[in-house]
């Protein structure tokens, strides 16, 4: 069978899948794309602000002329 019409062009055959072709469908992937990297980039961002949090030590020796009331010898 052949794939071209008379005049020797090739037929063209619109792939409904391709998102070039459809712009509503290339519009929503790109859309869902950004809203997905933008939420995994926030959650690793709390997630290592969560792993390197602030941990409180009660054992450092302050010297009393630096505290909030120095106390002087």
């Amino acid at each position: 069978m052949d794939m071209h019409h008379q005049s020797g062009e090739p037929i063209v055959v619109d792939n409904p899948s391709d998102i070039e072709l459809n712009k509503p469908s290339k519009s929503r992937f790109l859309f869902l794309l950004f809203f997905f990297g933008f939420f995994i980039f926030c959650w690793a961002g709390c997630y290592n602000l969560y792993e390197h949090k602030f941990q409180k030590n009660e054992d450092v020796k302050v010297p009393d002329n630096t505290k909030y009331e120095p106390v002087y010898k």
